[in-house]
This record gives C-alpha cells, sequence and structure tokens, in this order.
C-alpha cells in the first residue's frame, strides 16, 4: 500500500500551500459556510455543483484517545446520507479537505479522520513532502483491529450528527492505504453502509483468509467501485480478476476498472495527480451514491 515494491515512486505530495494557509483553512469552524465550488471540485476531479458547504473540525473520543478529524456537510437546514472517507497514507491535509468539500456539495455528511491521531495531530506532513524519501517521517500505520475499532466509533459519530439522515444507507470510500478499510467497513457493517469506492487502493486483494476482498461477501447487498492505477495492475495483474470474480460471485454489483494513471492520482498537491482521470473517477462514484444511499 503505497510501498516502492507495489507502485515505485509514486506518492509524493509538492503541494505548495504554506503552512499559513493550511491553517486558515483548518480554522474554519462551526456555522461558517465555505462554497463548494470549482476550487474544490477541481481538487477532488468532480463537476462543479451548487451547495454551500460547511466545515467543521472535530475531535473523536475514541477507545484510544481523541481522534481529529474534519466534518463537511451542505450548509442550511436538511439531513443527507453520510460518507465515511478513509485517506491515504499521508493523511487528513488540504487536499482531502478539498475532497470532502466537493463530496458534501454534492449533498452528503462527509466525515474524513487523521487515521495517525493516536501519534500526531493532522497534517502529518509537511510541504514538498517526497514519500519515497521522506516516508520514514510517517507515525506507525494503525493494524486493521485498529481500523475497525476506529471505525466503529466515526460511524457512530457521523450518525449522531443531526445533519445526517440516518433512515439513508452510508457510503464509504479509501485512497491507497484506504482500500482495504473501505473493504472491511463495507463487510463488518451490512445494516448500515451499502457502497464502497477504492481509488489506487493498496492490497485489495491476497491469498489470507483475511484479504480485504474477502469482505464483500458479507454485505451481498452493497455495490462497490474499485479504480484501480495502472501501474499497481502491473503490480498485481490477477487482482482486478480476483475482485470480478468476487463480485460476480457474490451477485453484487460492481464496478473494476483499470485506469490509465498510477497510484495517486486522483488526489491532487502530488506529481502524479491526473485530472482527466480523477474526473472520470468521480463521475463513476456520485452515481454510485445516488443508487444506493437511499
Amino acid at each position: 500500500m503505497c510501498d516502492e515494491d507495489v507502485s515505485p515512486g509514486i506518492v509524493r505530495d509538492t503541494s505548495k500551500m504554506s503552512r499559513r494557509n493550511f491553517s486558515t483553512l483548518s480554522a474554519v469552524t462551526a456555522g461558517v459556510a465555505v462554497t463548494g465550488l470549482a476550487g474544490c471540485a477541481t481538487s477532488s476531479g468532480g463537476a462543479a455543483a451548487a451547495k454551500e458547504v460547511t466545515v467543521k473540525d472535530v475531535e473523536i473520543t475514541t477507545a484510544d484517545g481523541k481522534a481529529d478529524a474534519a466534518l463537511f456537510y451542505p450548509t442550511g437546514r436538511g439531513k443527507w446520507p453520510a460518507v465515511l472517507i478513509w485517506p491515504d497514507i499521508m493523511s487528513l491535509r488540504p487536499a482531502f479537505r478539498d475532497i470532502g468539500k466537493a463530496l458534501a456539495s454534492e449533498g452528503y455528511v462527509v466525515l474524513i479522520p487523521n487515521i495517525y491521531y493516536r501519534a500526531k495531530k493532522a497534517p502529518v506532513i509537511g510541504d514538498n513532502f517526497n514519500f519515497a524519501r521522506d516516508r520514514a517521517q510517517l507515525p506507525a500505520t494503525p493494524n486493521m483491529d485498529l481500523v475497525d475499532k476506529d471505525c466503529n466509533t466515526f460511524i457512530a459519530f457521523l450518525d449522531a450528527q443531526p445533519q445526517t439522515n440516518k433512515k439513508k444507507k452510508m457510503g464509504v470510500q479509501g485512497y491507497c492505504w484506504g482500500g482495504p478499510p473501505v473493504m472491511r467497513t463495507v463487510g463488518n457493517h451490512p445494516d448500515r453502509v451499502a457502497a464502497g469506492a477504492t481509488f489506487h487502493g493498496g492490497g485489495l486483494t491476497s491469498a489470507a483468509a483475511t484479504s480485504p476482498h474477502t469482505f464483500a461477501a458479507k454485505n451481498p447487498a452493497a455495490e462497490f467501485l474499485n479504480c484501480i492505477a495502472q501501474n499497481d495492475d502491473m503490480s498485481q495483474p490477477t487482482s482486478k480478476t480476483i475482485l470480478n470474480t468476487t463480485y460476480e460471485t457474490n451477485k453484487q454489483a460492481h464496478h473494476v476498472e483499470v485506469f490509465r494513471a498510477n497510484h495517486g492520482w486522483c488526489v491532487a498537491g502530488s506529481d502524479v495527480y491526473n485530472k482527466a482521470e480523477a474526473d472520470r473517477a468521480w463521475a463513476l462514484l456520485l452515481p454510485m451514491y445516488k443508487r444506493k444511499l437511499v
């Protein structure tokens, strides 16, 4: 998952956003509306939307401490379906805040946690972070047992928000490292989660009995979208076949596609960001949510 032996030389955040600008963005809190239009949509790879978005920095009490996270929802009265986003291995940062705003502007309550909250508050990387060179600076990623615990807490937090429509199913999406947590979240919460999407997700299939793809069978009504990077496909060419076979066996709606872009292409601020292919991935995500989060 973002390892050089899986996807060589890829994830590098070369964002020019300064610390001052990031602090300004992070300071947007309760009751402050921001427009989820071109800026957000461009960064996330989506089309412009009309809804304004409220952004809150939140702390979520977990069994292991306080998890810092960002919460997004359409400004104004109303209730909307919830979506949990598992970020990539560099965790919550401005690029993911843009993704959260873009998705919320489409009519969703969105939560993006800092996966490293046990060790350090977000952002955990600095400007011009080079993954190949600077990876040792990252805290240890949480194991899947911790991810499952956190997931339960994050879903409960989303459901406790007054903006969340709990009568409607929720979705989950993840990037890079966040791919396996998506599969586990969908499988472990069949009564709540109806759709899962992975974007250049790492390690979705293996021979292990607990391989992420095996969790799909635990939620037969769920729909899946797996957007695979071309160099990840070169490293693990059988993964797409395993995913397709799994979904077909389970009789689950799905879309598995290898994109003409390298690992990390959906997240702005990277030298592999590919807007055209990010737009295509986003265009597949939104209709799935419209179909399933009902």
